[in-house]
């Protein structure tokens, strides 16, 4: 999956927020917690970083393109440095995976907010 097409996939996540952090890395939240971040630049050598679960990192991040993301690999991030590691199927579960985590560890209210935004 290309860059732009997993951005587009980030924006249709009900409550999700954009915002540009550290000068150069486009932040995808919710609730106010990250869930995705790429580079800001349209054709950014950066690739795209988003949580996973515990087991599938070990796993990710043993296969090429992927490698534990930088400074977050302790909450088990992973960067998807090469785009044709994954194919879009994958890519959008995996972001939506990444996003569903974020969301189970907000307050109960902020999960009703967004799920009433969803609607």
């Amino acid at each position: 999956m290309d860059l732009e097409r997993a951005k587009q996939v980030c924006r249709g996540f009900p409550g999700a927020t954009e915002d540009i952090k550290w000068s150069n890395v486009l932040a995808f939240c919710v609730g106010g917690k990250l869930f995705a971040l790429c580079g800001a630049e349209d054709h950014s050598p950066r690739g795209i970083s988003f949580k996973v679960d515990a087991e599938r990192f070990l796993e990710l991040t043993d296969r090429p393109g992927f490698r534990p993301a930088p400074y977050l690999a302790r909450a088990r991030w992973v960067l998807v440095a090469s785009p044709d590691a994954l194919d879009d199927d994958e890519m959008a579960a995996l972001l939506q995976r990444s996003y569903s985590l974020i969301v189970a560890g907000l307050t109960k209210k902020m999960q009703r907010d967004i799920g009433e935004s969803a609607t």
